[in-house]
């Protein structure tokens, strides 16, 4: 396993990709910190499973951030993954709706990132891997703060892979098409509303249109990715934005 002797910590991690990850990170000897809100005894549980340890931290609050990072300690692997959606109309987008995905998809990446960094160089050795989204490279419509907040995601670890590739870390995006997580099926219903479509037809017409294989993207196959970023075959690999999108942005 080796990854023995690291720590990660995941942002967003009691569901979906980041879960996903986290026990990816995990079955190669990691000491997993999850982060990330739902039901306080299934995550005990995760934790148990996992060896894991949790922060209930709030990624949209500065503070939080930085006492989650100071209460963690060493941070070898940092993956933000954390994320939410929106589906609106432009003059219709609620404000708040705006501010709260901005904070969490985008700013909350630069916390964590600015606050591991320092043991990361102390170290010579580190990993960061950004969990963006097709959504990083093309747009949507009706998804405006999702689609701002990706590509400055995008446009973030490219800036640190380059301020950091002497200091033996690396930093990469992973941009998924749709991935069956709460995520993706909690937009359905915003998406049916704003397009006046049925369920099926959000997911054919709108969800699998463009990924060419017409199959969601399975968590692990995030996890899996992840783990080959932390590999030391993977030194060289750095400011990337890994495409697992079946295909969607190939056209």
């Amino acid at each position: 396993m080796f990854l023995e002797g690291k720590r990660a910590l995941i942002t967003g991690s009691t569901s979906g990709i980041g879960l996903a990850t986290a026990r990816a990170l995990a079955d190669e000897g990691a000491q997993i910190v999850l982060n990330g809100f739902g039901d306080a005894d299934e995550i005990a549980t995760l934790c148990e499973e996992l060896g894991a340890t949790h922060s209930g931290a709030d990624l949209t609050d500065v503070s939080q951030i930085e006492d989650m990072m100071a209460g963690i300690g060493r941070v070898d692997i940092l993956i933000n993954n954390a994320g939410m959606q929106h589906v609106a109309p432009v003059e219709e987008f609620p404000l708040d709706k705006w501010d709260t995905i901005i904070a969490l998809n985008l700013t909350a990446a630069f916390h964590t990132t600015r606050l591991a960094v320092p043991h990361m160089k102390k170290a010579g050795w580190g990993r960061i891997i950004n969990t963006a989204s097709a959504h990083s490279k093309v747009a949507s419509p009706f998804k405006s703060a999702y689609n701002a907040a990706k590509h400055g995601l995008d446009g973030f670890t490219k800036t640190i892979a380059l301020e950091l590739a002497g200091d033996g870390i690396t930093a990469n995006c992973i941009s998924p098409g749709y991935v069956w997580t709460p995520l993706v099926e909690n937009q359905i219903p915003d998406t049916m509303k704003a397009r006046g479509m049925t369920r099926d037809e959000v997911i054919n017409d709108v969800l699998l249109v463009k990924q060419a294989t017409k199959k969601f993207v399975q968590p692990s196959e995030i996890g899996a990715l992840a783990v080959f970023l932390c590999r030391d075959e993977a030194q060289n690999v750095n400011g990337a934005n890994w495409s697992v999108d079946g295909g969607w942005t190939a056209e």
